[in-house]
């Protein structure tokens, strides 16, 4: 019975799939929604013993209040699947499996920004682990690394970066960004001698910066893994939140550090202004 019943979400959810791919959503949206969804299926067979065929409101409350209570996933998680949940419930109303909207933006969490500088890494935690990798022979994940730190790249969009995106002798980069809004970065020593250094030594014929043997896109997995083989504390995320913090205490205004980053909306870079504990506490205690 269990086996019927996953069998008949899974036929929905890879219909749900083709649907969102449809809507023009990136692969990353897509395997993201098609996982919360599972989890929410997951749930709803755990918590009733039938298969989930349409969605009630009821549930979707509960469902939230298991998320926060019993899970402790915590607001941004919770508003991830909220989203995919409403785009699931979308689909069900497009394709005539359902009538009423049961689940709208209005019941994410609030969440409460931290105060603190989002970055919480040194530049000499960021070069002694980019030395690392060097050192260890992971020459594309040194290049890809010194990408993120000194660039402020989102991990896709360095992971999508094709040879004919860069001029290394002008210091440029088209990147190809969130919602397809392109952009010009540009790039620095330490990014420049990275690149021509992982090209000299560089043996696939993709049209990708960083591929793997088969040709094809470095999966962001694969990433992740070797980074967390050598930093607990150093993610490809956090790399992009120490470019942000160095590029404003560099100099560089708020204007110029959004477009830089990509950030649709200028709030998100003001919140790179925000002094960090340490340095709050230096200056209580000089009072």
């Amino acid at each position: 019975m269990i086996c019927n019943i996953i069998y008949g979400g899974e036929i929905l959810l890879e219909e749900f799939r083709e649907y969102l791919a449809l809507k023009g959503k990136s692969k990353n949206t897509i395997n993201s929604y098609y996982l919360h969804m599972k989890g929410y299926y997951k749930w709803f067979w755990e918590s009733f013993g039938r298969e989930c065929s349409l969605l009630y409101r009821e549930n979707i409350l509960d469902y939230i209040s298991y998320l926060r209570n019993i899970k402790k996933d915590n607001g941004r998680t919770i508003n991830c699947k909220i989203s995919a949940l409403i785009k699931f419930n979308e689909f069900l109303i497009e394709n005539g499996i359902q009538q009423e909207q049961v689940v709208s933006k209005n019941d994410n969490i609030k969440v409460q920004r931290t105060y603190a500088n989002p970055s919480d890494i040194t530049k000499q935690e960021v070069d002694a682990f980019r030395q690392q990798l060097l050192e260890n022979g992971h020459r594309d994940i040194y290049c890809l690394a010194t990408l993120l730190a000194y660039a402020g790249l989102r991990i896709t969009e360095a992971l999508n970066i094709q040879l004919t995106d860069f001029n290394l002798t002008v210091g440029e980069l088209k990147v190809r960004g969130k919602g397809d809004k392109d952009r010009v970065v540009y790039l620095n020593d330490k990014i420049i001698n990275s690149i021509r250094e992982f090209l000299r030594v560089r043996k696939s014929e993709s049209p990708y910066l960083f591929a793997n043997s088969n040709g094809k896109v470095i999966h962001r997995s694969t990433v992740n893994k070797i980074f967390n083989k050598y930093s607990d504390k150093i993610t490809p995320h956090a790399l992009r939140h120490y470019f942000c913090t160095i590029a404003l205490e560099g100099g560089l205004s708020v204007h110029e550090v959004a477009y830089l980053a990509g950030h649709s909306n200028i709030h998100t870079t003001l919140l790179y202004l925000n002094p960090s504990r340490e340095t709050i506490k230096y200056k209580i205690s000089q009072l």
